[in-house]
């Protein structure tokens, strides 16, 4: 279980821009599950993600992990348990490299490389077999260098590094936000089918409120560093589009927008 307890971030303390983003936030996700969070901008989704794999660190409060502390363990730490697929198809690759190296390198994580070659030749028909389940045709240009495939090509690369060792969440930080729609619902559906085949717990935020309702087992809107919507189960399912869209527009008029 991943736990959130009385989490505080205050940034840029003790300035006319300080900004308290989370107060006393609590959260909790059960092992297995794979929660949408949505919510406007600044509500604090990024941050929340960031506060989770220690790329920020909290003013006050706990991340847990299991009921075990983390807060003093480094983000590159905190990795070896966690896969994380960005925004932007370029994070978290290598576009210099190969296809090869790069997959490599995601399998390697967390083990120590010594004087032994970064590419291990004994491991390609794996990665052959990991990127043929893609069905993009990638099994066919393991010496591609990762900047010369399509956005597209790159995130389904991404989502399989991220998720090639044997992780205990894999964070989704808005993964199909740079890509033109038909790409994003291959990415979607590619992302579906490995968290469930892998029984992956997951965090997704994303901007797209028609995959928040559709995917995951559970649905989270954010706003202000709060959680103002929360449903799981089958009151997930009986969730439309046009009720998060009803709340957004709501809040929307609150901030005088």
């Amino acid at each position: 279980m991943l736990e959130l307890r009385g989490i505080s971030k205050i940034y840029n303390p003790g300035t006319v821009t300080e900004l308290c983003l989370f107060d006393d936030f609590s959260f909790k996700v059960a092992d297995g599950e794979c929660v949408s969070v949505v919510g406007s901008n600044g509500s604090g989704k990024t941050s929340m993600l960031n506060i989770i794999c220690g790329s920020i660190p909290v003013s006050g409060g706990e991340v847990l992990i299991d009921g075990k502390n983390i807060n003093s363990l480094r983000e590159y730490k905190r990795y070896r348990m966690i896969g994380r697929v960005y925004q932007n198809p370029a994070a978290g690759t290598c576009p210099d490299m190969t296809i090869l190296e790069n997959m490599s390198l995601a399998d390697n994580k967390g083990k120590r490389y010594g004087l032994s070659f970064g590419v291990n030749n004994s491991r390609k028909n794996y990665y052959k077999e990991q990127l043929s389940s893609l069905g993009l045709g990638l099994e066919d240009k393991l010496d591609a260098k990762l900047g010369a495939l399509s956005g597209g090509q790159r995130q389904a690369v991404s989502l399989l590094m991220a998720t090639l060792t044997p992780i205990d969440f894999l964070i989704l930080d808005e993964h199909t936000a740079a890509l033109d729609p038909r790409t994003a619902e291959i990415i979607m559906e590619l992302t579906d089918k490995i968290v469930k085949e892998k029984k992956l717990t997951a965090i997704m935020v994303t901007h797209n409120l028609r995959y928040a309702v559709e995917y995951g087992t559970r649905l989270v809107m954010m706003d202000k560093g709060n959680i103002i919507l929360d449903k799981s189960g089958k009151e997930k399912q009986d969730v439309k589009v046009e009720d998060i869209l009803d709340i957004f527009n709501k809040i929307s008029i609150e901030c005088g927008n």
